[in-house]
């Protein structure tokens, strides 16, 4: 498989004795326990539990870099450094712009390897710079294949809350760790087993419509379309009115396109049949 080239990703460094502690008292994720080879998913919440800014953390030496798109990486400088107070802690622009994903073949020098699909049981591996091919396609079909959303492409920050994305099951949340922005919301939710919205994969009887074309069945919303190629989208659900309309054969439509859908194998996720909360 070709390296493939995301022009839209740049990098926030963390530097300072503080930078570990700094960071991992703000965000959803364990940073104390990830590996140096891994990209490990995180986000910063607001208050309310939902996605303010996605990211990934990668160890850099001693520092920590924080991978994210690139339209929203000064905004979230700005709100880091609205944390910072004193902490010991530098946080700058990297001056590498963009990042190369490669999968199916070992991993190249200085690589970080993609916790999002090695949850999803795969080897998918992050390189800072632009090496690759620019044709991004097959990284998104692979993305679609196995449910990783991402912010801008797939969900508006804002609107989502950790669960939606799975970032529950594939290592972004801790449910271990101390308190961060968001976390009693988040916990809850995980307790109570209230998670309605999932990612799923949209497979149509025809090409699909285009993002942000509505999902229904029976003129019930169940979410919208996120990244689409072909007949192959993505999609963030309410997962009891899909299993409803499955249980009962009503036909699900994206626009006006019959689809199947899908949660990812991996996640160990299935359809409630009732409007119960998610057992």
């Amino acid at each position: 498989m070709p390296a493939i080239a995301l022009p839209d990703r740049s990098f926030l460094r963390l530097h300072g004795p503080e930078a570990e502690h700094f960071i991992n008292n703000l965000v959803t994720a364990d940073v104390t326990g990830m590996e140096a080879h891994d990209a490990l998913p995180a986000a910063l919440l607001t208050p309310q539990g939902k996605i303010l800014f996605e990211f990934l953390i990668w160890r850099d030496g001693a520092d920590l870099l924080l991978e994210v798109q690139s339209c929203e990486r000064e905004a979230l400088l700005r709100r880091l450094t609205l944390y910072k107070l004193r902490a010991q802690v530098t946080i700058t622009l990297e001056e590498t712009e963009g990042v190369t994903v490669c999968w199916d073949e070992p991993a190249p020098e200085g690589a970080r390897r993609d916790r999002r699909f090695a949850a999803a049981g795969l080897e998918v591996w992050r390189v800072m710079g632009l090496t690759g091919q620019p044709d991004a396609s097959p990284y998104h079909r692979l993305r679609i294949a196995h449910g990783i959303a991402e912010a801008g492409l797939d969900y508006p920050l804002q609107d989502a809350f950790p669960h939606d994305v799975l970032m529950d099951v594939n290592g972004g949340v801790s449910f271990k760790k101390g308190c961060y922005v968001g976390q009693e919301v988040v916990s809850r939710m995980h307790h109570r087993k209230t998670a309605r919205r999932r990612v799923a994969t949209v497979t149509g009887t025809s090409a699909l419509p285009a993002t942000g074309t509505a999902l229904t069945a029976n003129g019930k919303p169940l979410g919208t379309l996120g990244t689409v190629i072909a007949d192959q989208a993505l999609a963030i659900i309410r997962i009891d009115r899909a299993g409803e309309a499955m249980a009962a054969g009503v036909a699900i439509l994206a626009g006006d396109v019959a689809v199947t859908v899908h949660l990812p194998a991996w996640t160990g996720l299935s359809f409630p049949t009732t409007a119960e909360e998610e057992a």
